[in-house]
């Protein structure tokens, strides 16, 4: 085998595809928040992101080109309302850049765990450092403005112990443990995406032109309140703290800076990769009533994206990814 003239495989062309759908997404919406950013140190992280997103929207065009593969349309400049009010703070913009630059680190090492030929392997290695480097910049610069949510501390306790009883696994009726800090990861984790969803999905719903996305986004706020909520409940049991919320971060703006297509695929998308932090926290889970609350929020997710893939194709708003050959079809044609 010549590794140097190795084909695309299915699973190396569909993270490129998604890797350019979901880049160019995040570029529109990056591009219009540098727009409105007044805080320089914050607008020089923006440009910085801009930038690295073009480098690496060229190599994805190089990679489909060279294999005979059409190139997505994605989200192009006709998403961007130009000139259109303020919607975000700049503190606000800042932490979308965090949560999405998260989003991108595990996308980058998806691919690259799925990836063969080296001169991939080479590209999701330079991405992944760009998402490091960006990742190192945003908590850095929410530090120094005293923005950055830190998790709960714990206080050390003086040896190692071993569970010693089955009511470890007990989260109802009072009875339960206190929460692990395995375990307090993804609550953590998972409270701040949420978070992220609920706010994004107030800002589009005043601007959005459409009242049927108008409903869908009204009942994904209320989807991710649900979701915030529940989570929260089981950290306030244990008097810990969560994170803030981030709804006067959005401005009481009606001019919306994106198309409706924009901003109804960012929900689902955030809905979609919820899937994956919700079900590691699943898996790392201990208490019954942590496995119950990750269970109903993983329906709820399902129920949600099926609903955002109707309005979708209805709309003729979602691109058909690269499909397995259909062999009876093509032995039709004979």
């Amino acid at each position: 085998m010549d590794k140097n003239n190795l084909k695309l495989t299915s699973s190396e062309i569909g993270t490129l595809w998604g890797q350019y759908v979901n880049g160019t997404m995040t570029d529109i919406v990056n591009r219009y928040m540098f727009s409105i950013i007044e805080d320089e140190s914050i607008k020089n992280i923006f440009e910085d992101a801009i930038k690295t997103f073009e480098k690496q929207k060229k190599q994805l065009v190089t990679f489909m080109e060279n294999e005979g593969f059409p190139v997505p349309i994605g989200f192009t400049e006709s998403d961007l309302n130009k000139g259109a009010e303020r919607l975000f703070t700049d503190i606000f913009c800042l932490n979308y850049l965090h949560i999405m630059t998260l989003h991108g680190l595990l996308g980058h090492t998806t691919s690259l765990g799925v990836s063969v030929r080296k001169d991939l392997r080479d590209y999701y290695d330079s991405c992944d450092n760009d998402g490091k480097r960006m990742y190192h910049q945003t908590i850095e610069l929410l530090l120094e403005k005293g923005n950055f949510q830190r998790d709960p501390l714990f206080y050390p306790s003086k040896n190692p112990e071993f569970i010693s009883s089955q009511d470890f696994t007990d989260g109802f009726f009072g009875k339960g443990r206190r929460l692990t800090a395995t375990e307090i990861i993804s609550i953590s984790l998972n409270l701040k995406k949420s978070i992220m969803a609920k706010t994004l999905s107030i800002a589009f719903s005043q601007v959005t032109q459409t009242k049927e996305v108008r409903k869908f986004l009204e009942d994904s706020e209320k989807t991710s309140d649900g979701q915030i909520q529940a989570l929260a409940k089981i950290m306030h049991k244990d008097n810990l703290p969560v994170p803030k919320s981030w709804e006067t971060e959005v401005t009481t703006s009606t001019d919306s800076p994106f198309s409706d297509k924009l901003m109804l695929y960012h929900i689902g998308f955030l809905f979609q990769a919820a899937q994956a932090y919700h079900g590691t926290g699943l898996a790392s889970a201990m208490r019954t009533d942590l496995v119950t609350t990750y269970e109903s929020t993983i329906l709820q997710n399902l129920m949600v994206t099926k609903k955002w893939f109707d309005i979708l194709v209805q709309n003729k708003w979602l691109e058909q990814p690269p499909l397995a050959p259909n062999r009876k079809e093509i032995a039709k044609e004979k």
